[in-house]
């Protein structure tokens, strides 16, 4: 918890050059491993002068209770692996593989000059509803563990922490629960040395949300959360009021109407003061319930109007930050439209009038029905490409033993009544995405594969990828389909962008 000026002050020292953000992305640390760190909480920290990320750390072999991350960045764009701040300890009550540890947040108290780490602590079954508390001298820890505890006597879930700029006051945001008796959300402040918390200063009643977080401007306050719906996204919703104690208004949505927030769930907003622009981050989530340790992250900036009282999200595939002036701006890439690509097999062109170039590809299957771009244009270098699709899966065909069972088209709100019958339920039983191969140049050795989450009739998201492609106008893309766990068929593909090198 530091004052804006020193804040201001310490960013002055980061350099002005950033590595590109690209929401949805594989992103990588300097090592090269992919960056391991969901459920976020970004902590900017004055003596080191640079920003650090603390995450649920997901494996494989461990999705759950595999303790929590820490990667540091001078440019949030360029990650450094530090450690595992807070690592699972075997047979501990609270902090065990077995046991639950989300959305790690962290803050300084200058009272005690440590670092406070809580998160949401909890058993397998969720019946513990506590929050964890470890602390450290040093921001990059390791932290050691101090005690779970019932927030004033109250169940807490999803939880989440937020510092006031303007009073340095520390809050911890929590729902408390799924049970008839809980869900509500609650704005709590924390004592001075981060150690309890004091009081409850507001409760969204009934509204039966998770996943907040809080973002303050010069003028308002903005909470944005998350419906539960379990792994699957939602449309996130948001309340605005002039101060922490309400009146707060009705929830809005904040992004376009069925992306479902771009397929990601909120946890954490970042304030980014620089010394021409403040900038504030979504910091989210790209849930995946059938790999939740290959989850991706969306950061997108968020766009405020606070004469319409207003807060929108709008999708950027790539853009640049800088964290020094606080200043960001998307990097133009170079379309390629289905137009112009060959298919074989069964992949066809068909009609469709919300595709970018009014037509859209599709039938693509296996390797026996393909869509390939020629002539696409490279650097030689590792350039992201992003592919926009349209995924419908409203009508999924489930083999059984001895037949095939149709699902019907459900309402995407998720107030349809068969069982698992949507991606919008908490009790759904699969995931809705595509999988597509991707080959450049026909070298089927170097293949990658693209992860394309259900969309909506109508509806174009995209998903990116870091390809190399060779300098010169001599590339082609070849995009296929892979299982994805009842059939080889890829998602509709309306154009591909290819976007520069990173300098």
């Amino acid at each position: 918890m530091w004052a804006t000026g020193a804040f201001l002050a310490a960013l002055l020292a980061v350099p002005a050059n950033c590595k590109y953000i690209v929401p949805g992305g594989r992103w990588h640390d300097t090592n090269g491993s992919i960056i391991n760190a969901h459920g976020a909480g970004i902590t900017f920290d004055q003596k080191s002068g640079r920003f650090w990320w603390f995450g649920e750390h997901k494996t494989e072999d461990q999705p759950e209770g595999g303790g929590v991350s820490v990667y540091s960045s001078a440019d949030l764009g360029t990650w450094t692996w530090e450690r595992l701040a807070l690592a699972p300890v075997e047979g501990h009550p609270y902090i065990s593989p077995e046991n639950i540890i989300q959305r790690p947040k962290v803050a300084y108290s200058t009272s005690t000059d440590n670092y406070h780490m809580w998160w949401h602590a909890d058993n397998s079954s969720y019946g513990l509803l506590l929050q964890g508390h470890a602390v450290s001298s040093t921001i990059g820890g390791p932290y050691k563990f101090v005690d779970a505890t019932a927030p004033l006597g109250n169940w807490s879930q999803d939880f989440g922490m937020f510092t006031d700029y303007k009073s340095d006051q520390t809050y911890a945001l929590y729902s408390n629960g799924d049970s008839v008796e809980g869900r509500d959300v609650y704005i709590s402040t924390f004592d001075k040395n981060l150690t309890s918390l004091e009081n409850s200063v507001y409760r969204f009643p009934k509204f039966d949300l998770e996943a907040p977080t809080i973002m303050q401007t010069e003028k308002s306050y903005w909470a944005l959360m998350s419906h539960k719906t379990g792994y699957r996204p939602n449309n996130v919703v948001a309340f605005r009021a002039d101060s922490l104690s309400g009146p707060w208004s009705q929830p809005f949505i904040v992004s376009p109407l069925n992306t479902r927030t771009f397929n990601s769930q909120s946890g954490f907003t970042l304030r980014i003061k620089g010394t021409k622009k403040t900038t504030y981050l979504y910091i989210g989530d790209q849930w995946d319930s059938n790999s939740v340790w290959d989850s991706r992250y969306i950061w997108l900036p968020i766009e405020v109007n606070e004469k319409q009282k207003s807060l929108e999200l709008n999708w950027h595939d790539v853009y640049d930050l800088d964290v020094k002036t606080g200043e960001w701006s998307p990097v133009k890439g170079k379309s390629y439209s289905v137009q112009n690509a060959k298919t074989s097999g069964g992949a066809y062109k068909q009609e469709a009038n919300f595709a970018t170039d009014g037509v859209i590809l599709t039938g693509i299957y296996g390797n026996v029905s393909t869509v390939t771009f020629e002539n696409i244009e490279g650097s030689g270098k590792p350039q992201w490409v992003s592919f926009y699709y349209q995924s419908m899966s409203s009508i999924l065909i489930l083999p059984t033993q001895n037949f095939y069972l149709k699902i019907p088209d459900i309402d995407d709100m998720g107030f349809g009544d068969q069982p698992g019958g949507t991606p919008d339920r908490i009790g759904g039983s699969w995931q809705l995405r595509r999988i597509s191969s991707v080959v450049v140049n026909g070298d089927v050795s170097s293949m990658q594969t693209l992860y394309q989450r259900d969309t909506h009739k109508g509806i174009i998201l995209s998903t990116p990828l870091q390809l190399t492609l060779k300098k010169g106008k001599v590339n082609t893309i070849t995009v296929g389909g892979l299982f994805n766990g009842f059939d080889y068929k890829g998602a509709d593909l309306d154009q591909i962008v290819i976007y520069p090198a990173e300098n």
